[in-house]
């Protein structure tokens, strides 16, 4: 190694751009490979990595504003401080030299030029690495995300750092949520090709730091009630828009999630919206409503603020209940059992009136097992969705008959939930299921442009107020 390139370990303010030139023009100057490819590598990445935090930190400086008084608001805010501080970039730790200004009211936090005009988020990061960071603990616990970012050898966020990041964004996302949404919906075009929308509504369980429901369940075993699901976790709602062109092959979807909330309340508010806006924009596609048997959903579905549709039972839902009737007459897997339930599968599979067909064996067991109330409950239930169990009819329409695109949603948006060990208030929750809902419903980038967006303020100097050291709002 040359001497030029012995001096480079610890790059100070301002001369890592000549650092890195000096190592390059060392490397350009020889005709002999390095050593060692995997260090060479390294340290060039090192050196380009400081030198794009130099030149960020000049960049951020062009931000800063040194006089004694400026106007955010309209509100005067007085100069109480000039501090250095560091700030995270996509590269690496940025410093810079900035000035704190405060309206001098008690309880008020003071406010900083650079920050509010570069649009830095949450006040520590420059956009891009937020994107970056937020995107990171979208898929990974903050945890993993530090241990990424410190081999990937730039930003190196803490654990802490990380997982207070989404829940700063999604308290703003949250505030302007209905806004977002809109925008978003304004901003994309059904494709083409697309013939068949189909909407999908369901819950996913999810563990919740809620100390007093393990007490609540032992209080109700106790006084005899039935508990259901396990102790700890509540359940979290999931929804779809799936986009099919004339051969039923999927082409897209939009997921949505939201945390425990009664009735799914947000949830179906946003649904209705997206399908409202979908329908709007094309009018000639064909509806599907696509749910599992239970109530609340179909009162949702069959609604009159939803456009009109055709109705289906997931048919893998019916067929567990199908299942269940057969185990209960014949013995849980035997296989008679299971003989019945493969042809009778079949019949409400392929069959035109498969439905009808299955419920009159189902009035045969239910005569042959008179006492079995699990029969009859199970006839009730293919008597009341008889209608939407049209599948032979549907599947040759191209048409889908099962809700496997929602109930994939639930698995792959609260699988960040389901780690080891994890337990979620709603507010960090809420914020990985956004985050996680945008990425896979393609929508993320559109999203960052307008939350990043929230933290640029313009900041105001007063007519007559002279700069400190000439560094005014440029």
């Amino acid at each position: 190694m040359t001497a030029c390139h012995a001096v480079v370990s610890a790059p100070s303010p301002k001369v890592a751009m000549d650092q890195l030139r000096c190592f390059l023009d060392a490397r350009r100057a020889s005709t002999r490979p390095v050593d060692d490819l995997q260090a060479f590598e390294r340290e060039m990445h090192r050196l380009f990595a400081a030198a794009e935090c130099e030149a960020m930190a000049e960049e951020l400086a062009r931000f800063d504003v040194d006089v004694p008084v400026v106007e955010v608001s309209g509100i005067a805010h007085r100069q109480v401080l000039r501090c250095e501080e560091t700030y995270f970039g996509s590269a690496g730790p940025v410093r810079v030299e900035r000035s704190l200004y405060s309206t001098r009211q008690l309880g008020e936090r003071a406010i900083c030029p650079l920050e509010l005009r570069a649009g830095l988020v949450d006040g520590r990061w420059t956009p891009l690495a937020a994107e970056q960071a937020a995107f990171a603990v979208a898929h990974l616990t903050p945890q993993e995300a530090e241990n990424l970012f410190a081999k990937l050898g730039n930003m190196t966020p803490s654990k802490s750092t990380l997982d207070r990041l989404p829940k700063a964004l999604n308290e703003v996302w949250e505030n302007r949520r209905e806004e977002f949404e809109q925008q978003l919906r304004s901003e994309e075009v059904v494709q083409p090709e697309a013939v068949t929308v189909a909407m999908s509504l369901d819950g996913v369980l999810v563990p919740m730091k809620d100390g007093a429901r393990a007490e609540k369940r032992a209080q109700a075993e106790a006084d005899g009630k039935e508990t259901r699901g396990p102790a700890g976790y509540q359940e979290a709602s999931c929804g779809t828009l799936s986009f099919y062109d004339a051969t039923g092959e999927l082409l897209s979807t939009i997921r949505m999630a939201r945390m425990p909330e009664a009735k799914k309340k947000t949830l179906k508010h946003m649904l209705t919206e997206e399908i409202r806006h979908v329908i709007a924009q094309r009018p000639d596609l064909k509806v599907v409503k696509l749910a599992d048997g239970a109530k609340d959903n179909w009162r949702y579905l069959r609604g009159k603020e939803l456009p009109k549709g055709i109705e289906m039972l997931d048919f893998y839902h019916a067929a567990e209940h199908l299942s269940a009737v057969l185990d209960a007459a014949y013995g849980e897997g035997s296989a008679r059992a299971k003989s019945q339930f493969e042809k009778l599968r079949h019949i409400l599979r392929h069959e035109p009136n498969g439905a009808d067909k299955v419920i009159r064996a189902l009035v045969h067991q239910r005569k042959m097992h008179r006492r079995s109330k699990k029969i009859a409950t199970q006839l009730k239930y293919f008597r009341s969705n008889r209608h939407r169990m049209r599948y032979a009819t549907m599947a040759a329409r191209n048409l889908p008959i099962g809700s496997g695109v929602v109930e994939a949603a639930c698995k792959t948006l609260t699988s960040r939930h389901k780690r080891s060990g994890m337990r979620w208030r709603t507010d960090g929750g809420q914020a990985i299921l956004t985050l996680r809902s945008l990425i896979q419903s393609n929508r993320f980038d559109s999203a960052w442009q307008m939350l990043a967006a929230t933290y640029q303020q313009s900041v105001r100097v007063p007519e007559n107020v002279v700069a400190l050291n000439a560094r005014g709002p440029r």
